[in-house]
């Protein structure tokens, strides 16, 4: 552990997926002692099925030694096309970037557990928060089992549902729903010849779905199911397997290769993710000695590429603002200042995009013409650069904003 510039020794941090060890291994990093609380069992219980990292998001990993573990098990994605109508585009890409690198949440959620754990990083499981008792000089968080603990400031990582938020603000915007339901599988090679390491974005019939094939020849893919009611992750999962198979198939019959990969897909394999949601804009970010981080205060469309590579910078700059500013407040306030603009920017991008998912066939008629012209004109580095470039500096000291009364 190195030692803090700060007068903030020790964080309570809620949540145990991505942004919560991520910030717990960076504050371990600045000096600060970190404890994370995790209301499941156990670091990969119940999470859904593929993310993808985004250079920007593998760099801020290796700020904290993290981004070689994750490479050690993901699958690198070197190209991208966009299928609309069953045509093929090529995606214009970007030189001199590492590729996006996909992994399984499960493996992704113990790798970063490893990482933390190894840093010093201690985890708690079964603690679900209820309660906040804040007072002069720290904080005491209140947990279902009974138990508490205390701390100099408690950071919210605890997922599009957070607990922490409402806390904050009761008033504070709670995740949108965009209508569509999340499943994912892994398949046999089949007949489909497809490159290694190219993703293909298809915008079928009836629904959304992309597809790319894994190092050891399976063929990845997700399904975005339009469906107008909500349903959980719990709730989704009381359907069996089969029942959305069904769904699916019908659903993708019309297109290819999204018929096949349906129709290959096994039961046991199907993995499902439940509603699929975004955060909108969080008014309040912090209060007193509590912090929101990830997706909890930012969750941005999975369109965007960009949620948990935003989870994980955040988590960092965090960390940083509480290394080298003493008082919490303006603490938050300028971590706030770092990453609003960038996080928001990141969500503005993708929010016409979320429609087309489940366009109608005069929009899909309409994509089929409009989208190569497009992809013609399309500048990545205009539209990306700024994104998948951004590195932070670890080194450099954070200075504070001006806090207004």
């Amino acid at each position: 552990m190195s030692e803090t510039r700060s007068a903030i020794r020790t964080a309570l941090v809620i949540g145990g997926g991505i942004s919560g060890p991520v910030t717990a291994t960076a504050l371990h990093k600045a000096g600060i002692e970190a404890r994370v609380f995790e209301a499941y069992p156990g670091p990969a219980y119940g999470v859904g099925s593929n993310l993808a990292l985004a250079p920007n998001g593998m760099a801020a990993l290796d700020v904290i030694g993290a981004g070689d573990a994750i490479r050690a098990i993901a699958a690198p994605i070197t190209s991208q096309s966009m299928a609309v109508n069953n045509k093929h585009l090529r995606l214009p890409g970007m030189s001199g970037v590492e590729p996006l690198q996909l992994v399984d949440r499960p493996d992704l959620h113990i790798a970063l557990h490893d990482v933390a754990v190894a840093a010093g990083v201690q985890f708690e499981y079964s603690k679900r928060l209820i309660d906040v008792e804040e007072h002069a000089d720290g904080i005491t968080a209140h947990f279902a089992d009974g138990t508490s603990a205390t701390g100099d400031v408690l950071i919210g990582a605890d997922g599009i549902r957070s607990t922490v938020r409402t806390l904050i603000d009761p008033n504070a915007p709670g995740p949108q729903y965009l209508r569509m339901l999340g499943f994912g599988a892994y398949i046999e090679g089949g007949s489909l010849d497809l490159a290694p390491g190219n993703m293909i974005f298809a915008f079928g019939k009836r629904a959304y779905y992309l597809y790319w094939t894994m190092p050891d020849g399976r063929i990845a893919w997700g399904a975005n199911l339009p469906h107008e009611q909500y349903l959980s992750l719990s709730e989704a999962r009381t359907v069996s397997n089969g029942e959305w198979l069904r769904i699916l198939r019908e659903v993708y019959a019309d297109d290819i290769p999204g018929a096949e990969l349906a129709r290959a897909t096994k039961p046991e394999d199907l993995v499902v993710v439940g509603a699929l949601q975004i955060m909108p804009p969080v008014p309040h970010w912090y209060r007193g000695r509590m912090v929101l981080t990830g997706d909890a205060v930012h969750a941005p469309s999975n369109t965007s590429g960009q949620g948990g590579s935003m989870a994980i910078e955040s988590a960092i700059e965090l960390a940083r603002c509480l290394r080298d500013i003493d008082d919490p407040t303006a603490a938050f306030a300028t971590y706030e200042a770092l990453r609003r603009p960038r996080v928001e920017g990141v969500a503005n991008r993708v929010k016409r995009m979320n429609h087309t998912k489940a366009a109608g066939p005069v929009t899909r008629a309409v994509m089929g013409v409009v989208m190569p012209m497009a992809l013609k004109r399309m500048n990545p580095e205009k539209t990306m650069g700024h994104e998948q470039r951004f590195r932070i500096d670890w080194e450099a000291p954070v200075q504070p904003v001006r806090v207004h009364a």
